[in-house]
């Protein structure tokens, strides 16, 4: 592996804040502030694209920012695993823009320049948490993703918008000042740095009164990246759903919930190291703590009508397939979770693209008015049960790669019960989504409504396609990904693979 100093991680950072900027000067000019968008989220995802090729050799473009005091500085460094978050991120920022600008226009939102503010500011520190080259510079940029996000929650400026936003922003800064800011504090204390590296910063074998300090802190980030949403951090993501569903496609895929696994798949591979995850048997407790939230989650996913309201509970669900495969500490688990990454973010986006098309075309938000809608909307619910029959995991689609690899993760650890779990949890992934997807195509529509063809506008409709062919794609193609993700396993670890 060789460092190659180069200041492309930080021009990955900078170009979404400078639109943001340019955003917020060109307020009233529509053609122009949506220029600043795609041509801002084109750009970054071309500098994040031309460091792949270097990544897949092995090399991390690294830079520093700055050095505040010894050891503790802002810095980035583009390796594999961030790579992986940030070629997703930013392909998807594109994609999530231009369905932006046709949702905002079909329902005439207002504060359009504050929407497109701020999720400028939201994709660049998403990109900052990708490449963090450290801990405090983590930090920093998980809290900008916190304060940026809420007036999007909030953007509706109903009662029902500022509690949700209220209580969104109330769970994430609390945990994190109340969990995160010590674990990292404490981090220092113990390690005398803050720096990711390959294999932990922390001794592999600890003992005594040191094993049961590293214990405290390991859980105290597990509370702290409350964006996880993992059981009993997770009532935030529901009611954020009051946000429009651009910005729930945001939430959910691309930016704050995977900003909150991917922290924590960092603080394993990096912090602590797989070795002595494995000796202090912490791994074991969040497996069955993420195997609880995939199971509640879902199960209550089926008592929602709401279509985001199932759409939130499923993701709180999926979102710890990747914290359950990191934590089994196995090489295919530890694939499976960082796949999952790229695989959950565009089979959810596409379900959230076309929640939020149906909506525009039809006003209809609950499960239970969807009786022959495909009917009217062919393209939307093609690519609806695309997405849906890839959260289930069915061949074919990308979502099967990733439980493909936890059911060898679970036989390599051999605690085969685990997958009961996925089983079971697949079987409420289809109770959940194929009812939807049987009344969309096999029920009659209402007798009161025409079957003309009615879908959501091109801006909107092109996306959720784009998002939903890459689903396929990905099961077509999964060593892309699935490359990325072996780059990122310890030497032994990817050694126990072969």
């Amino acid at each position: 592996m060789t460092d190659i100093d180069s200041i492309k991680p930080f021009l990955a950072v900078v170009v979404a804040a400078v639109a943001a900027l340019l955003i917020a000067r060109t307020r009233g000019n529509l053609k122009l502030r949506e220029s600043w968008t795609i041509g801002a989220a084109v750009i970054q995802f071309l500098l994040i694209a031309s460091m792949l090729p270097g990544v897949l050799k092995g090399n991390v473009y690294v830079f520093t920012v700055v050095e505040m005091l010894p050891g503790i500085t802002i810095a980035f460094k583009a390796d594999a695993l961030g790579m992986l978050f940030a070629l997703t991120a930013a392909f998807l920022w594109i994609v999530t823009s231009i369905y932006s600008m046709g949702y905002l226009r079909a329902l005439n939102e207002h504060a359009q320049t504050r929407f497109y503010t701020c999720f400028a500011v939201t994709l660049s520190a998403t990109i900052g948490v990708a490449f963090a080259a450290n801990l405090l510079t983590l930090f920093l940029f998980y809290e900008i993703i916190t304060m940026a996000t809420y007036p999007l929650v909030s953007h509706k400026e109903t009662p029902a918008g500022y509690e949700g936003g209220g209580k969104y922003i109330w769970y994430l800064v609390s945990t994190s000042k109340a969990f995160l800011l010590p674990a990292v504090i404490l981090t220092f204390v113990l390690a005398g740095t803050l720096d990711f590296r390959p294999g932990g910063i922390f001794p592999a074998d600890p003992v005594g009164t040191e094993a049961t300090l590293l214990t405290v802190v390991f859980f105290l980030f597990i509370a702290g990246f409350a964006k996880a949403a993992l059981i009993p951090f997770h009532s935030w993501l529901p009611s954020a759903m009051v946000a429009p569903t651009p910005v729930s496609a945001l939430l959910h895929a691309v930016a704050v919930v995977k900003v909150g696994v991917f922290s924590i798949v960092k603080i394993v591979f990096f912090i602590f190291g797989a070795e002595t995850a494995q000796n202090l048997g912490v791994g074991t407790v969040v497996v069955y703590l993420a195997s609880f939230t995939i199971l509640a989650a879902s199960i209550i996913a089926l008592t929602k009508d709401n279509l985001k309201a199932r759409l939130a509970y499923s993701t709180i669900s999926q979102l710890s397939y990747i914290v359950f495969g990191i934590a089994m500490l196995t090489p295919s688990g530890m694939i499976g979770g960082m796949v999952h990454i790229a695989n959950h973010a565009f089979s959810k986006i596409t379900l959230f693209f076309c929640a939020g098309s149906i909506y525009a075309a039809s006003g209809k938000t609950n499960v239970s008015q969807l009786n022959g809608i495909a009917r009217r909307m062919p393209w939307t619910m093609t690519a609806f049960a695309i997405g849906a029959l890839s959260m289930i995991g069915m061949p074919l689609f990308a979502g099967f790669i990733t439980k493909w690899y936890l059911a060898f993760g679970i036989v390599e650890g051999g605690n085969l019960p685990l997958l009961l779990v996925l089983g079971v949890s697949s079987i409420l992934n289809g109770a959940y989504f194929l009812p939807v997807i049987y009344s969309a195509f096999f029920k009659k529509l209402p007798a009161n409504e025409k079957p003309e063809r009615k879908e959501a506008p091109p801006l909107m409709l092109v996306p959720l396609i784009i998002s939903a062919a890459v689903t396929l794609l990905i099961f077509l193609y999964p060593s892309f990904f699935v490359g990325l993700a072996k780059l990122v396993l310890p030497p032994s670890v990817e050694g126990n693979l072969e």
